[in-house]
């Protein structure tokens, strides 16, 4: 008999990406019903950073309902407006947005005239309360002691110590790792831990959590994060499927440059591309290395070494999301339309600058629906490889890709 892997979820971060991911769970979900596959939830260790968080924990809640948890996230994802994340009205984005520019223009001294301390450039306290109604993480604690899930694991980045901090919670007694410039420490995973793990450099404000006994400020887990798939390794994954939030590779075809000078928008999104997908490419690439180098090893050699191979499945965008995000810059509230321009947001499609930092903030569903129908195309296009990954055959000939009605499922 076939030894029965534990099989892991690596959501990885993107801001409003992260719909991508929800098409893919999605298609995933439609899969597997079509399939001779296994009931229960199908992803026993999940790990999520950033936006990614979020995800991965509303399945970890829902663990014992995998169909229902990936129906609530369509759901909300597909109805989403940037209202729900971050204050967009005139008045928040002056107070949080304006004065954060002022200070960046006008220096330290106004700041100290009028005592203002801006945190960063949006107010996400609606955020905090959309992720209170919306995931139960009371729930974990039962889904774990039912046998529906393994683990879940956030990650997030200490602004003070400058670590890369996993927050795990798992029913095996796992003892914490530490490797360099990254630790990982048991918790009971809340609301404060998701908006850590999510709040974007000077986007978002850091988040204050207890570290082993004291408070540190904590912000976007994939900063500094050389290591995403390390988490669901270490949690007792033996495969794992990597949702990425971006594209791995370039599409065929050369990419319009530009001889002007980058604006700070252009700067910022090109320096959130290296913060939330670089590190994919080269730990996927770290890990295929070290499964090749493995295969040469003799059955001896192979038992005399603590590390083990890892069948990885990556699905990440096939489209620029960047490209994506420039057709629906005006689905954007008018005041945060206003605030972008003025870091150098403008234009609209093919005429767009700054588009890249814009996709991490267009949670509008005219955007957040086509991240989840590409999310599902991508992942019915290599439906195959999606099968033979978890080891499923199809009870009968492929079904045609499901239209995406608009479901009326219940949110998380």
């Amino acid at each position: 008999m076939p030894e029965i892997k534990t099989t892991g979820l690596i959501l990885t971060g993107g801001g409003a990406r992260a719909a991508y991911q929800v098409g893919v769970l999605d298609a995933v979900a439609h899969i597997r019903r079509s399939c001779d596959a296994p009931p229960g939830n199908p992803f026993p260790v999940i790990a999520g950073t950033s936006a990614g968080a979020i995800n991965s924990t509303a399945l970890a809640c829902q663990a014992d309902d995998f169909d229902a948890a990936v129906a609530g996230l369509v759901h909300v994802w597909r109805h989403f407006h940037a209202e729900q994340v971050y204050r967009s009205d005139s008045i928040g984005v002056i107070r949080s947005g304006a004065n954060w520019l002022t200070m960046m223009s006008l220096g330290w001294v106004i700041a100290r005239w009028r005592r203002a301390r801006p945190r960063s450039l949006l107010d996400n306290s609606p955020l905090n309360t959309l992720l209170g109604e919306l995931i139960d993480t009371a729930r974990l604690k039962r889904v774990m002691r039912d046998g529906h899930l393994q683990a879940l694991a956030v990650t997030a980045s200490s602004y003070g110590s400058g670590m890369h901090v996993t927050f795990y919670d798992a029913v095996k007694d796992i003892v914490p790792w530490t490797r360099s410039q990254r630790i990982a420490v048991r918790s009971d995973i809340g609301v404060p831990h998701l908006l850590a793990s999510s709040a974007i450099p000077f986007v978002f404000p850091a988040i204050p959590l207890d570290l082993e006994g004291h408070i540190e400020y904590f912000g976007d887990g994939s900063m500094r994060q050389s290591a995403p798939i390390s988490p669901a390794v270490h949690l007792g994954a033996q495969r794992i499927l990597v949702v990425g939030a971006g594209r791995m590779h370039e599409p065929p075809g050369e990419r319009a440059g530009s001889g002007e000078y980058p604006n700070l928008a252009q700067i910022a999104g090109h320096a959130l591309s290296n913060i939330f997908l670089d590190a994919l490419a080269v730990d996927v690439e770290r890990l295929q290395r070290i499964n090749s180098t493995l295969s040469l090893l003799p059955p001896e050699a192979r038992a005399r070494t603590s590390l083990r191979p890892i069948e990885v499945l990556v699905i990440a965008p096939s489209q620029r999301l960047d490209d994506l995000a420039a057709k629906h810059l005006g689905s954007l509230p008018v005041p945060i339309r206003a605030l972008l321009r003025g870091v150098g947001v403008s234009g609209r499609g093919d005429d767009a600058r700054g588009a890249a930092l814009a996709s991490y903030l267009l949670f509008e569903s005219p955007y957040t629906r086509e991240l989840i129908r590409l999310g599902r195309a991508d992942t019915y296009a290599r439906r195959d490889e999606v099968m033979a990954f978890f080891g499923w055959r199809s009870r009968n000939a492929p079904e045609p890709i499901p239209a995406m009605a608009d479901t009326n499922a219940m949110p998380l």
